[in-house]
């Protein structure tokens, strides 16, 4: 018999329902005997009538297959009624509801239910789907506990829980859980590997990766295509260009994916020659291709050459994506032509269906940079739904603009609405820095523990110290130097040692240089700060001398650079270089400048020909 008492509390949803594309050619078995009479029925209480007998008779399993046709809220609607009805729910209902879930808590209702009705116990695929649910929803302690409690685990089980951990870094769980596999007589398998190339790629884990591919070559060889990817990717994101060129030129044969990886990965640390080359050779472009080359470039600061690879692109019509877009939002704002911004705004309007959180963070970040703050909060404005990201990226240009009261207000509503990051806080604390808000820049530091659980890192620190230092607080931001949780970064020292200069304050600027000697002894920046100090107070043989020991060093002055955009073109001008091809033409419009300004000086204003 398949009837049930009634001393199950009812799954409650906590979800709004959605319309779910589903096509029935596909997701049913046309065929079956309960479909025939589905569609020769003639009333909606035939119709519930010939779905209550297919549910007590277990035929939706066999009727509808994986994908479940129903809503969140309408497949707990049906669970219900099947309750009511006094029929039991096998393992296929409860697999059928995990796959609906949205919430950490409808997932709990669920497992509590397969509890009640004895199948847990038995049911080896709905523990595993069980905690792969809980993993998904980002509740680890769950699925650890439900782990553990599991007397029969099988690679699956190990698997689920390593690619979990591997989504979020946990390292040490991960090879807690590898070992404990092994010990159990486990071999791993590639869903095993796969998550252990995961992790590695996630934290940089060179030597830990080269172990894995080691173990991969030795146990199941890379004949999986999904695995010699992953393996690829590893090596990229650990940037080991060579072990990934030398994976990528095997004998494994190679996809569109195999292809954007490493493009992606030359393009990533500036090799965008041998990136053009190997995009040249690709039999198969993609988005994904077009826009890992176009990253490449817009990260280098080169946007005629993105501006090229876009109209390329448009040649052989591929329709570029938000993450096109951004990318040439990315190389406008590294060059910062407001003219150009313009006109990628424009394309992104045209282009995309709305300015959403991504791409108008970056067109934020863009106005910001070229100037335009107005706009740039115009935009923010405009966007919907705005992200962390999105208020960060705001607060930021504020700051970097001098208007530290702006920024503090737009944080005062940002809390209203998202939980600040610690970017956020370091964008807030910098607007506090440049304009001067010292008790404000205080207050916001000691909030980020006491009220956000978030422990300062060595920028907000750095942060701290330029506020107090700014404001003639050198002793005290010597204090929390001292304090630091963490040793102190060169550009904590270098704030110093700045404002030593501006106070006047020679003998903490000394002490400034030696600790920041010890971190970079090879740059030349202590150098010319602590020799700025001692001409600002009148002790030019000790500057002078600071130039000799840079000398007897050897470490040497960067020349300055200043760069100007010119039709979409950066000319860059370095001190002393006569090497620009119209270097004649710029000399020649100078000369002309001058003797133009020395004409107008000669000539008498008509205030002094009256006074005369």
């Amino acid at each position: 018999m398949y009837r049930c008492g009634r001393g199950v509390r009812l799954l409650s949803s906590t979800s709004t329902a959605k319309r779910i594309n589903w096509d029935p050619t596909v997701d049913l078995k046309l065929n079956h005997p309960s479909l025939i009479l589905l569609e020769k029925c003639n009333s909606r209480t035939q119709f519930k009538q010939i779905l209550g007998h297919m549910m007590r008779n277990n035929l939706v399993g066999q009727t509808f297959p994986m994908r479940f046709p129903f809503s969140n809220e309408k497949a707990f609607t049906i669970y219900r009624s099947m309750l009511q009805n006094g029929t039991y729910p096998d393992r296929q209902t409860f697999l059928y509801l995990l796959q609906t879930t949205k919430f950490v808590a409808e997932v709990k209702q669920i497992h509590c239910h397969a509890l009640v009705f004895g199948l847990l116990s038995k049911e080896e695929y709905l523990r595993n789907s069980l905690i792969k649910r809980y993993v998904d929803n980002g509740c680890f302690e769950c699925a650890r506990q439900l782990f553990d409690e599991m007397s029969d685990r099988n690679v699956v089980s190990y698997n689920t829980m390593i690619l979990g951990f591997a989504k979020v870094g946990n390292i040490l769980g991960i090879l807690e859980l590898f070992h404990d596999m092994r010990s159990h007589g486990l071999e791993p398998d590639d869903f095993t590997m796969l998550g252990l190339l995961l992790l590695c790629g996630q934290l940089g884990e060179t030597k830990l990766g080269k172990s894995v591919h080691a173990q991969i070559e030795k146990s199941i060889g890379s004949s999986n295509l999904i695995l010699y990817n992953a393996l690829l990717d590893m090596y990229v994101k650990c940037n080991e260009l060579k072990l990934a060129r030398k994976v990528f030129d095997g004998p494994m044969e190679k996809d569109t994916v195999s292809w954007n990886t490493i493009i992606a990965g030359y393009a990533k640390v500036g090799e965008l020659e041998l990136a053009c080359d190997l995009f040249n050779q690709i039999p198969t472009r993609d988005i994904v291709s077009w826009n890992s080359l176009i990253s490449g470039y817009a990260q280098n600061g080169d946007y005629v050459t993105v501006k090229c690879l876009f109209t390329r692109m448009f040649a052989e019509n591929v329709k570029p994506d938000k993450v096109t877009i951004v990318n040439l939002i990315s190389a406008v704002a590294e060059m910062g032509a407001l003219d150009q911004g313009r006109w990628i705004h424009g394309l992104a309007v045209k282009m995309l269906t709305k300015i959403e959180a991504f791409s108008g963070s970056a067109l934020i970040d863009m106005y910001c940079k070229c100037g335009s703050i107005e706009r740039a909060f115009v935009i923010f404005n405009q966007i919907p739904e705005k992200d962390v990201t999105t208020w960060t990226t705001m607060i930021t240009g504020f700051a970097f603009h001098g208007f530290g009261n702006k920024a503090l207000e737009l944080f005062s509503v940002m809390q209203a609405e998202t939980k600040p990051n610690d970017v956020t806080f370091v964008s807030v604390l910098a607007a506090c820095s440049h304009s001067g808000l010292v008790d404000e820049g205080l207050k916001i530091f000691s909030s980020m523990k006491k009220r956000y659980s978030i422990e300062p890192g060595v920028e907000h620190y750095g942060c701290l110290v330029d506020l107090l230092c700014r404001s003639g607080r050198l002793l005290d931001a010597i204090g929390v130097i001292e304090k630091m949780p963490m040793e102190p970064s060169r550009s904590i020292w270098g704030a110093v040692l700045s404002a030593c200069r501006m106070h006047r304050n020679m003998e903490l600027a000394e002490r400034a240089l030696m600790e920041l000697l010890k971190l970079e002894p090879e740059k030349e920046g202590g150098y010319i700060l602590l020799s700025n100090v001692y001409a600002t107070c009148g002790r030019w043989s000790y500057s002078d001398s600071i130039r000799e020991v840079m000398n007897s060093r050897g470490v040497k002055k960067i020349a300055g650079c200043s760069s100007v955009a010119v039709d979409g073109m950066v000319h860059d001008f370095t001190a002393s270089n006569k090497q620009h091809p119209r270097w004649m033409d710029i000399c020649s419009i100078l000369s002309f400048l001058t003797n133009e300004m020395r004409l107008e000086a000669d000539v008498p204003s008509k205030s002094h020909l009256a006074t005369s």
